[in-house]
Formats: C-alpha cells, sequence, structure tokens
C-alpha cells in the first residue's frame, strides 16, 4: 500500500510534481498498445438514417454496450451495418466497478463475446458505482477518495481487464457531492487507480470542468495531475448550467473552458482518440460533426506545436 504525504494527501508513488506542470507527454503514439482512432461520434438512433445513407466521413464510432448485449434482433443487424464501415468502440455504463457487491462474471461474460464480435480495441466503463445489494440504481454514483476505495477498486479492474482480455479504460465521472471521509482529490484518487490497476483513463473532460464547478476545484491542476501516458481516449460534451451548480447532460454544444481545458489535455498528450457526446436534445448530425471539426482543429494546432 503507498503511503500518504500528510502536505497534500497525494499518494506518494504518484505525486505529480516530478513532472512540470502542464508539461508534455513524450510517449509513444500507441498509447499502452492502442492506436489514435482520430474524432468519433458516440452512435446514436436518430442518426442511423443519415449514417446509412450517406455514409459519411467519420473516424469511428462508440456504442454503448449494453444496447447491443442482446442475442438477436434489429440492434445487432444495425451494429453489423456500422461495423462494414467503420471501427468501433465499446462504453458501458453497469460495470459498477465500485461497488461492494461481486463483480456480475454473467455480465462479464456477454460483454466480452460482444467484444469478441464487435473487435473493440478497448473496453471503457465508469469509475463509479452503480448499486448495491443486486439492486441498480441507474446512475453513476461517485465514490470516496480513499486509499482503501483505490485498493478496492484497483484489484476489480485488473480482474476485469484480465477476464475480458483486452485493455479496460475507466471514465472520470461528473459529481454532485463529496464524502467527508475522502483523503486525496479526485485526480490523485484516478490517479492511482489506473496505476495500480495498470489500465487505461478514459478522461472526460467535460466532466472535468463540471465537477469543478459543482465542488469549487481548479479544473487545469486536474488536468495536468493524471498520468498523460494512460489517457488512451478524451470524451467532450455539452451540459446545462443552472446557476449554483451544473448537470451533465450531454444536451449542447461544447462551451469554451471546455474547449481550452480540451486543448491543455492534448497539450500533455498528442493525439488521443477523442469521442463528442450528444444523447438528449439530439441534433442533426451534421451539428454533430462541426463539433467534432473544432476537436480536430484544436488536435491538430497542438500536434503541429509539439512537432515544432
Amino acid at each position: 500500500m503507498s503511503t500518504l504525504d500528510p502536505r497534500t494527501r497525494v499518494p506518494t508513488h504518484q505525486e505529480p510534481a516530478a513532472r512540470e506542470r502542464g508539461a508534455p507527454d513524450r510517449a509513444p503514439a500507441m498509447r499502452l498498445g492502442l492506436p489514435d482512432l482520430g474524432i468519433g461520434f458516440g452512435l446514436r438512433i436518430p442518426h442511423y438514417p443519415h449514417i446509412f445513407q450517406a455514409s459519411p466521413a467519420v473516424d469511428w464510432f462508440e456504442i454503448i454496450s449494453e444496447n447491443f448485449m442482446v442475442p438477436g434482433g434489429r440492434p445487432l443487424a444495425n451494429l453489423g451495418r456500422i461495423l462494414e464501415r467503420y471501427p468501433v468502440v465499446q462504453h458501458g455504463v453497469s460495470l459498477s466497478i465500485g461497488s461492494t457487491d461481486p463483480l456480475d462474471f454473467e455480465y462479464l461474460r456477454t460483454l466480452k463475446a460482444l467484444i469478441r464480435k464487435v473487435g473493440s480495441p478497448w473496453v471503457s466503463d465508469h469509475l463509479c458505482w452503480t448499486g448495491a445489494h443486486g439492486v441498480n440504481l441507474h446512475d453513476l454514483l461517485p465514490l470516496p477518495y480513499t486509499e482503501e476505495a483505490v485498493r478496492h477498486v484497483a484489484a476489480r479492474a485488473r480482474t476485469v481487464q484480465d477476464f475480458l482480455e483486452v485493455r479496460l479504460a475507466l471514465e472520470n465521472v461528473s459529481s454532485y457531492l463529496t464524502y467527508t471521509t475522502s483523503e486525496m482529490t479526485e485526480w490523485a484518487f484516478v490517479s492511482a487507480i489506473v496505476e495500480e490497476a495498470d489500465c487505461g483513463l478514459l478522461l472526460d473532460v467535460n466532466n472535468i470542468y463540471v465537477s469543478s464547478y459543482n465542488h469549487r476545484f481548479d479544473p487545469e491542476a486536474y488536468v495536468d495531475g493524471v498520468p498523460a501516458h494512460r489517457i488512451v481516449q478524451m470524451h467532450l460534451a455539452g451540459h446545462t448550467n443552472h446557476g449554483d451548480y451544473i448537470i451533465d447532460t450531454h444536451s449542447d454544444h461544447v462551451i469554451d473552458p471546455v474547449w481550452a481545458l480540451y486543448r491543455r489535455a492534448c497539450e500533455r498528450t498528442g493525439p488521443v482518440s477523442t469521442l463528442v457526446e450528444w444523447d438528449a436534445d439530439i441534433p442533426p448530425f451534421e451539428t454533430l460533426v462541426a463539433e467534432g471539426e473544432k476537436a480536430r482543429a484544436i488536435r491538430d494546432e497542438v500536434a503541429r506545436a509539439r512537432a515544432a
């Protein structure tokens, strides 16, 4: 078990001070053996007609795994049509990696079968818990940032990754409460888990902004504080600002401060597979593509600057 620095409450084996604040990561393009797929979009039913008819020039799509963990029917038929044309990456919402319930190996076996069908280069889910005592609360609930939780989640993540035989990436979630028992910052907690589990990090830049607004911390410190070499994917999305708090609704355009955080993250990582999410008030596909092109422009500008 790592010890804690009493001044910072950051696990000493994860102490970020060894790297200058915001300094770029010099790791090779293949991050943890995984490729940069470019700019992708969440695959959503309202966009199926356009995708099937127009075959837009899209780098890749991300699917919600649970929507396709079925024995057959229209969902898998539509997925097959997508796989004929595009790379697909799986993203889950029901792993509940932080729960105290035993891991659900029936769920994991079904997930593994889908991974083999899709050929997903990695699989992701959220760093959270979604239920307890067999009850699914259908929400992404935050964890206390403690050493005990680090050990618990990291051990489960290693088991899942070994069972699935594909790289697991855990996503930081947006949150609306904190725990008085927390011993460290969220970014120190996330960093400790992905390092101890030897898994990937799906860095959701919008979630960082949402949580920083709700809990009044520095979002740039979060971006600078996670291990860049573990970031295999990033998420971008819009949200709903209610004044005193923000809800992560995925229902609007990405705002300028989130774009700035994305640029800062890219300066640390270089090009990383990036996904634009839009799950409510879904616009025409062209609107989604326009958001993706903004992300591509930032990636390209940062890549040119890093090359120079």
